[in-house]
């Protein structure tokens, strides 16, 4: 059910505006999409963020979209090298964001904007460097 959500054009595009937002960066950026949960957002969304090797990144700037569709949930999560950059408050912006588009049927829109958005605060305090490679995949993860 879950991965119907989206279709294949629409994951494509999710797919793409991510690639594009690492483009010129070292951040890493995932989306995971699950039918639910009976946790806080946040809290599964870090259970995720570990699950997928998201700490693992060399600089500490993994950046997680986290989205539990059937319970209208949602969280972004920064590892601590991002986070300690930006702050609570522009996760909270990115997730309004998100919310507004959401609220108008249009969900890739909304996922695609945050993402570019969050690849513009990546490229500005994690610049690509020559040396990088991509350390995650930037395929759509699904739960459930």
């Amino acid at each position: 059910m879950t991965k119907n959500t989206f279709s294949k054009e629409e994951q494509q595009r999710i797919v793409e505006a991510i690639r594009h937002a690492e483009l010129a960066t070292s951040g890493e950026i995932r989306l995971h999409i699950e039918p639910g949960t009976s946790l806080n957002p946040v809290e599964r969304a870090k259970q995720v963020f570990e699950q997928l090797g998201m700490g693992n990144t060399e600089l500490k700037n993994g950046v997680l979209f986290y989205l539990a569709i059937e319970d209208r949930k949602l969280a972004i999560i920064g590892d601590s090298g991002i986070h300690q950059k930006v702050g609570d408050n522009f996760w909270q912006e990115e997730k309004e964001l998100m919310v507004n588009h959401f609220l108008k049927g249009d969900y890739t829109t909304g996922i695609c904007k945050a993402i570019e958005q969050v690849g513009e605060k990546l490229k500005l305090y994690f610049p690509f460097q020559q040396s990088d490679t991509n350390e995650l995949s930037n395929d759509i993860s699904f739960g459930g």
